[in-house]
């Protein structure tokens, strides 16, 4: 990604303001267009469609698709509906021009789509706007070169030659039978190979990786992953080839999941940016903070049902940090790992219990070195004697076994009822720990109050 210096944007914005379109064209030369997009942060929103007015429509509708969805929508927003229709959707694959549309209202929907002169590209982004987005047939493209099993290889390098002309990358030759239905793959190698081939069907690769319309988008980066694919047909309930999925579509996916993934394990409600304004960051940080303060109330009011045992040992006071900040710890680290195992698909659903066991004996094994570490230094700071030396490393030991269980427990149910699960790695872990370690810190403290005196 290319870097613009401060002096270099003065510098442009010299050029924009005294609209010298030749230097302004001259800089933008040569540029990628996601170097473009970058450039268009930069700068407010006339001087970022100054630039863009003097871009072929080509690169122009690559820049836009660069763009983040807030940019990207105010550029639009300043383009009639005939202008985005023919400057940009006419320039763009079916995935990327229903992407763009899908971010527009219903009635520029039907605008843009009457001004689009290829009644063929404009059937394709209907049947495209049907499909959930987070879907295979959301993210779908139907540009691809297809060929039918029975023809011969003359025919097939004809036909492939002819359908090349309108695409920018080729990834895989599809083979069909007549009624459509996906058959297999022709490697380009048997061109070479196999040049007097009688039939296609006879070289082709059969039962290719595929995958249906509704298979949702997460489980599509999986299977990129696994069978180190470029790109995988799309095929109907029946089998008929509708369409393609390429990497950078998946890419993209998995990076938009991936943010949702770390807003929401870090208390954002919504998905926000930090160019946002001053409403929707406080819309999307709020929910979570006042969350936040009810767990905060829940403990001072725990808390002061036990004024009398802090009374009798005041030490108590001194560790109950140590007890809540252990127990969300070791919480957020459980949450973490399921979250990370059901997102690459090394974990499922179904081996629940076996990962519950396995978390108990990690959390066992972790609170048996805890409590012991700080039995020593309590034994030393205060007495072996000290209520407050065992009530701390009895309740670490509990605290930490129960975190473990939690942090493992709830991700796994959350996963179940087809939730997010990347919920549990954030506040919610930490609250809720927070609050049942005070619980068990409390208690056994009392307990032993009761039995052992405060000595």
């Amino acid at each position: 990604m290319k870097e613009y210096t401060p002096e270099y944007l003065d510098f442009l914005r010299d050029i924009i303001g005294r609209h010298d379109e030749e230097a302004a064209r001259k800089e933008l030369t040569g540029l990628h267009p996601a170097d473009i997009a970058e450039l268009y942060q930069d700068l407010d929103l006339d001087e970022a469609e100054f630039l863009y007015r003097l871009l072929d429509d080509q690169t122009a509708a690559d820049v836009l698709m660069e763009l983040d969805e807030d940019d990207r929508h105010k550029l639009l927003s300043a383009m009639s509906t005939e202008d985005i229709a023919r400057q940009v959707i006419d320039h763009l694959d079916t995935d990327d021009a229903v992407d763009i549309i899908q971010e527009l209202d219903e009635e520029d929907r039907d605008e843009i789509l009457s001004h689009i002169d290829d009644v063929e590209q404009a059937g394709d982004i209907i049947d495209l706007l049907k499909y959930d987005e987070d879907t295979a047939g959301g993210i779908m493209g139907t540009e691809m070169i297809v060929v039918n099993e029975n023809w011969s290889m003359p025919q097939c390098v004809q036909e492939m030659r002819k359908q090349a002309e309108d695409l920018d990358e080729i990834y895989y030759v599809y083979v069909v039978d007549n009624d459509y239905r996906l058959r297999g793959v022709f490697p380009l190698k048997k061109m070479i190979t196999h040049p007097s081939v009688s039939k296609i069907k006879h070289v082709m690769e059969v039962d290719p990786v595929s995958v249906k319309t509704d298979t949702p988008v997460d489980e599509l980066t999986l299977d990129f992953e696994k069978y180190d694919l470029v790109a995988m047909p799309v095929v109907d309930s029946i089998g008929r080839l509708v369409g393609q999925i390429t990497v950078d579509d998946v890419m993209d996916e998995a990076r938009e999941q991936s943010e949702r993934d770390y807003q929401l394990a870090s208390g954002l409600s919504g998905d926000v940016e930090s160019d946002d304004t001053l409403f929707d960051q406080t819309k999307a940080r709020l929910p979570w903070l006042l969350i936040g303060i009810l767990g905060g109330i829940g403990n001072s009011i725990i808390l002061g049902h036990f004024e009398s045992g802090f009374a009798v040992n005041p030490a108590m006071a001194l560790f109950i940090p140590l007890i809540g900040g252990t127990g969300g710890n070791v919480g957020i680290q459980s949450s973490a790992i399921i979250v990370q195992g059901l997102a690459n698909g090394s974990l499922d659903v179904s081996g629940s219990a076996k990962q519950l066991f396995k978390e108990l004996g990690v959390g066992l094994l972790n609170a048996c070195i805890i409590s012991l570490i700080v039995f020593v230094y309590n034994m030393f700071a205060l007495g072996p004697t000290q209520v407050t030396t065992i009530a701390v490393s009895l309740s670490l030991f509990a605290v930490v076994v129960f975190a473990s269980i939690f942090g493992t427990f709830v991700p796994l149910t959350l996963e179940r009822f087809k939730i997010d699960p990347a919920l549990a790695t954030g506040p919610f872990i930490s609250i809720t720990n927070d609050i049942i370690g005070m619980v068990i810190y409390m208690s056994i403290s009392s307990a032993l109050l009761s039995a052992l005196g405060p000595a």
